[in-house]
């Protein structure tokens, strides 16, 4: 049973929209010249698709984003239908065809822009759960319940909550109110606004935010009970005091986009700012070594966790390891040196100063290291000893669940808070003043289009909508907590071992190519 200072109340939701004035849809309404302005659309439809100034005015053009789409032909409101004059039509948006990639579909980006806007599951019919990557995740399926397991309770009685110190080693018993922390995004590779707001996010979602390995940006204090300290091999910005200020340090042995090739920032984005932070020359590429040169055995790996630990008496230690074939014992290794967290970042996990040839060639796919990680630390009975932490390529909120289900404790997540401040995966993150959208840039002009309030709110209502998925999936198969989702594969299925009867009933539904 929960102690009541381990109860902790989710933050509201606030609707934050768009900072862009025309938001992308996935259907388009048009309106002709036969149009009258009788403000009949606009009376009949409850989703304020049709604003008006006033009901003397001229129709403001229609919110796209919040149409239904084909799907509204059944309803009384249909405003195509109803229109007198016939002049409204509906098609499918073709800049769906231009936005976004295999792995990030444009209706899974659209999808988390509209809960990172209402921080409630998408009204429109967009498929926000899976990718067209044809493996992966996007392979794998929670299987039908059967509907006497369903479990009536409400969302408020669920336990999303994540135990980080399992221990028990007279160190502080960290737990985080959702599955899920923030990625580590540095000083240099993100506008700060982006980076601060992420950690006011995690402050009120009590779970963490990771600094990156460009050090540690003083307008972060505020929130430092929620930052997790990166200390990756380059020992950029590492210094004593800011390994003071943090509850958890983590080492970062090797990222699963690049493993064996250390960090990337390239000159573009060395500014005078994140050069002062790193000790460093301006407008010089800066690379991490691949490895710590002082780290080549597991008794290597203990002297640094019991370095940290002797500086910071109250600090929790995590592990970011990539995903070799030996994993596994990578894993138990690092419990054995003292580490609480063990962090494994598989090879979908996005960069955008990672070679091509690194990220799709070398780390072993999360979804299988997940389990091989997981069996393992069960066969030499330390499991329930050591918070598996699994990160690299999960997107949404089914993607975490599958994580766990497969025996992840929870789920590190970087690009989904990206998106959920209007990332479009443009893929120009290396350069300084490539993100047109003022995310992934150093520029301070670039960088003054997000708010730290606006990124903070976007991230909380994208975290409050996943969590609702949550609830919903484990109250189908009976269950109350996400930690007693924790290595149940028997509630998954993978598409390539189906038959294909089977196969029919996982399929998405098929795209929509219609014009009314």
């Amino acid at each position: 049973m929960k102690s009541k200072r381990e109860i902790i109340e989710l933050p509201k939701i606030l609707p934050v929209r768009s900072r862009f004035r025309n938001t992308m849809a996935k259907y388009i309404i048009r309106r002709n010249s036969r149009c009258t302005s009788c403000g009949l659309c606009a009376e009949l439809c409850p989703y304020e698709v049709h604003p008006r100034y006033d009901i003397y005015s001229r129709p403001i053009r229609p919110k796209d984003h919040k149409c239904l789409g084909f799907s509204c032909r059944e309803n009384d409101f249909f405003c195509v239908k109803q229109c007198p004059e016939k002049a409204l039509t509906l098609s499918l948006n073709p800049l769906l065809e231009t936005l976004g990639d295999y792995r990030w579909t444009a209706e899974m980006l659209l999808g988390h822009w509209e809960m990172a806007e209402t921080g409630d599951l998408p009204m429109v019919n967009l498929e926000y759960n899976l990718g067209n990557s044809g493996g992966g995740f996007d392979k794998i399926r929670f299987k039908l319940a059967h509907p006497k397991d369903y479990l009536d309770i409400s969302d408020e009685k669920i336990d999303t909550s994540v135990q980080l110190n399992k221990r028990h080693d007279g160190r502080p018993n960290k737990t985080i109110s959702i599955p899920c922390y923030g990625g580590g995004m540095s000083y240099g590779s993100t506008a700060l606004a982006v980076m601060v707001g992420r950690a006011r996010a995690a402050k009120r979602l009590n779970t963490f935010t990771c600094t990156g390995e460009g050090g540690y940006p003083l307008e972060l204090l505020p929130y430092d009970d929620h930052v997790i300290t990166q200390v990756a091999t380059g020992l950029f910005g590492v210094r004593e005091e800011t390994l003071l200020f943090t509850p958890i340090i983590e080492f970062k042995y090797a990222q699963g986009a690049k493993p064996g090739l250390g960090g990337h920032l390239l000159g573009d984005k060395v500014t005078p700012e994140v050069a002062a932070m790193r000790e460093t020359v301006v407008g010089n590429a800066l690379f991490s070594p691949f490895p710590f040169h002082s780290v080549y055995s597991v008794e290597d790996h203990k002297k640094h966790v019991d370095w940290v630990k002797e500086i910071n008496p109250r600090v929790l230690v995590s592990v970011k390891v990539s995903t070799p074939t030996d994993v596994d014992m990578v894993a138990v290794g690092s419990y054995y040196a003292g580490t609480h967290v063990v962090h494994l970042d598989g090879s979908y996990g996005g960069t955008g100063a990672a070679p091509d040839i690194a990220k799709k060639n070398i780390a072993m796919p999360i979804e299988y290291a997940i389990p091989k990680v997981h069996k393992f630390l069960m066969e030499e009975g330390v499991r329930d000893r050591v918070c598996l932490i699994a990160s690299g390529g999960i997107r949404n909120a089914m993607d975490v669940a599958k994580a766990i289900a497969l025996g992840a404790d929870g789920a590190v997540i970087g690009t989904a808070e990206l998106v959920a401040v209007e990332c479009v995966r443009c893929g120009n993150c290396e350069s300084g003043r490539g993100c047109a959208r003022g995310i992934a840039t150093t520029d301070p002009e670039l960088g003054s289009m997000t708010t730290e309030e606006w990124v903070e709110q976007r991230i909380v209502n994208m975290y409050l909508a996943w969590r609702k998925q949550w609830c919903g999936l484990l109250r189908q198969y009976g269950l109350s907590s996400i930690r007693e989702l924790v290595g149940r594969t028997d509630l998954l299925v993978h598409l390539d071992y189906l038959d294909e009867q089977e196969r029919i009933k996982y399929r998405p539904a098929p795209r929509e190519q219609l014009v009314i």
